[in-house]
């Protein structure tokens, strides 16, 4: 009489792999290879507000079946120890990938790790003393390659007889 609740009770929680990711849909979805050769399809992949990721196949997930129901599951968490990035201090939080891109956010500030390309437009809103949109860097700014300014080329730009290399 008890095993039917020890198998249900057993069969909650279980460790697997992901196979594939489809991106695609509001709520992703992974195919999840678990233990003894079991393959669950479409099991819903529940991600933290405001972050999300396409895991890569070999990642390893938990999944999570209510009342012990195989025919529908939730990934709780997918983590994938190829690529996790190490070192940290205590307190640091990192956003990392597999290509060997991080931000860590820590006690010295913020460090951005790998061959970075910005893709986009960052817009300062207003909150500066004046009341006007704009941005502040404080300490030494070091450019390799052109600057524009206000559509303008500074590289090789004179300026009063002042060369600008």
């Amino acid at each position: 009489m008890t095993a039917p609740f020890a198998r249900r009770i057993q069969n909650m929680i279980a460790r697997g792999t992901v196979a594939i990711a489809n991106a695609t849909t509001k709520m992703q979805s992974l195919q999840l290879n678990l233990l003894a050769d079991e393959t669950k399809e479409n099991v819903e992949h529940f991600e933290p507000y405001g972050f999300t990721s396409r895991p890569l196949a070999g990642a390893e997930a938990v999944a999570v079946f209510l009342d012990g129901d195989r025919s529908h599951g939730i990934t709780v968490v997918v983590a994938d120890r190829r690529y996790r990035l190490t070192g940290l201090e205590e307190g640091d939080v990192a956003l990392h990938d597999d290509k060997g891109q991080s931000i860590v956010l820590g006690a010295d500030g913020i460090t951005i790790t790998g061959n970075v390309k910005v893709i986009g437009t960052f817009e300062a809103t207003e909150g500066m003393s004046s009341g006007a949109n704009g941005a502040t860097i404080t300490g030494d700014v070091h450019i390799t390659g052109d600057a524009f300014i206000g559509g303008k080329s500074f590289l090789n730009h004179t300026n009063g007889g002042a060369h600008v290399d």
